[in-house]
Formats: C-alpha cells, structure tokens, sequence
C-alpha cells in the first residue's frame, strides 16, 4: 500500500508500516527536486503499479528501493527508506545484500552473453553457493518458477541470447528468482514484448505474488488495471493518490489522477 499526502496529513507523518515504507523521502539530481516528500508502504505479497506521465519520478521512486540511483553523480537522498525494519541508507549497509534482497527487472532484457545455465547460477555462485547439485536444483526451481524449464531444459549450454526476447525476459526474472530476493522491483518489464507476450509476462506475475512482493512502473494502463492489487499515480515528483486499483480507475480523488487515466494528458 501506498500513503499519498492527498490522504491526510496524519498518514503524512506516520504512513501504514509495510514490508517497505518510505518516511519523508526527497531526492535531488543535483539542484531538481526529483522526489517530493514521499510517504508510502508497500504491504507483502501484493502488485502495485505506480503510473504517471514520463518524468513525473516513477522510476526513480523504484530506484530508491535497492539503492540504484546511487550510481548517478550528484545524487542527494534525505528521509527514510524503511526494509524488513532497517533503514537502507543509514551507514554500513551491504549494497550487495540489499540488492540480492530487492531485485530489478529492467525495460529490456539483459542476459549475460552467456549459457542459458550460467545466467541463472551466476547470483548463487557470487553469494558462495558452489555445489553443484545444490545449483542444479536452483536452476530448475528458478526456471521452472518462470514457466521455462520445459521450454530449455534440453538445451541450458545454449547461448541465453538465442531465446525469444520474451524468453529472455523471463529468464532475467528466474535469474532474480536464484539468488532468493523478497521484492521484486519491474521498471516497464513489458515495453519491449508484443501483446501476447505482454499476457504471459503478466501472468507469471500473478503467480509470482504468492511468494514475493512486487512492485511495478508502468505506462500502460490496462497492465495496471489488470494485474496490480493497489496503483499509485505520480506527477511531478509527488504521489498524488493512491489506492485499491478497482478504485483509482473508477473513482479517483483527485481531478490530476482522472485527468491522466481518461487520456487528457500523459
């Protein structure tokens, strides 16, 4: 779930507790003010889509999570990003095992040009998982958790490269799914597929939420609509609204938010 300042000004200070929760989050790219006092929580075992028009902070608003965003000079941070009850920017965290935590799913499939078998075994070897066998059941739980076992299981020394781009992007996910994370953060995970791919992708997230928490950024509104359990809607750097998805798309609070989902800009 997701506390939007439109809610009240109680939930501004004291947002629900989730398994992630988000106190007063700003974020700056240098002097832009990118992120506007963010207060949220995002409960477990649930899909929520954050929508909005480009550059109104979706992405970056997901970044956060993991920490991504720590990679764009003249980045700067202040408030609370609350996980499991521990402040992921407070001092000493391990990026590493934060990362293996809250996974990221990207716009475009990224294999490793690599076997179909070394892009999924590649995390739990880097987290110190040697044994072979103990891999291969990992191997096969991961993919076969996508739907793609039977359609590899013959050839996993072939080049990841050489599946589909739907393929691809759900051995990415199984990728994710090796190394044992709990968030699985999807930034436009369909905007490359077509339309009947778009459908299996959505599929294996619905089945993929009774086991992880899931949070998607999405420009398309009928993904939203139909896979997400909650939707918040950002513009410019504020989360303006948010609630149950049935409830955004037909009854919205505010005229920025039904201005957006009825097309009069994006």
């Amino acid at each position: 779930m997701i506390i939007s300042p439109a809610d009240s000004a109680k939930s501004l200070q004291c947002p629900i507790e989730g398994i992630i929760t988000l106190r007063r989050l700003n974020l700056y790219y240098g002097d832009f003010h990118a992120l506007k006092e963010i207060n949220a929580a995002f409960q477990q075992q649930s899909i929520t889509a954050l929508i909005g028009p480009s550059g109104c902070g979706k992405s970056t608003l997901l970044r956060t999570l993991n920490r991504m965003n720590d990679l764009i000079p003249g980045i700067r941070i202040t408030g609370e990003v609350v996980i499991d009850g521990q402040g992921i920017y407070a001092p000493g965290v391990d990026l590493t095992q934060l990362r293996k935590k809250v996974g990221m799913v990207f716009q475009r499939p990224n294999p490793f040009p690599l076997s179909i078998y070394d892009n999924v075994v590649y995390g739990p070897r880097l987290h110190g998982r040697p044994r072979r066998r103990e891999l291969e059941n990992l191997l096969e739980h991961s993919l076969a958790a996508v739907q793609l076992w039977d359609e590899v299981k013959d050839r996993l020394q072939t080049s990841a490269l050489a599946l589909t781009e739907e393929q691809q992007q759900r051995l990415c996910i199984a990728r994710l799914l090796a190394v044992e994370p709990e968030i699985l953060l999807m930034d436009e995970p369909c905007s490359a597929l077509d339309p009947l791919a778009t459908l299996r992708i959505e599929e294996l997230m619905r089945e993929l939420k009774k086991l992880y928490t899931i949070i998607i950024v999405t420009h398309n509104m009928q993904q939203a609509a139909r896979v997400s359990d909650d939707t918040g809607f950002m513009y410019l750097g504020d989360l303006v609204e948010f609630g149950d998805t049935g409830q955004i798309f037909t009854r919205p609070r505010d005229s920025r938010t039904e201005d957006y989902i009825t097309g009069k800009y994006g």
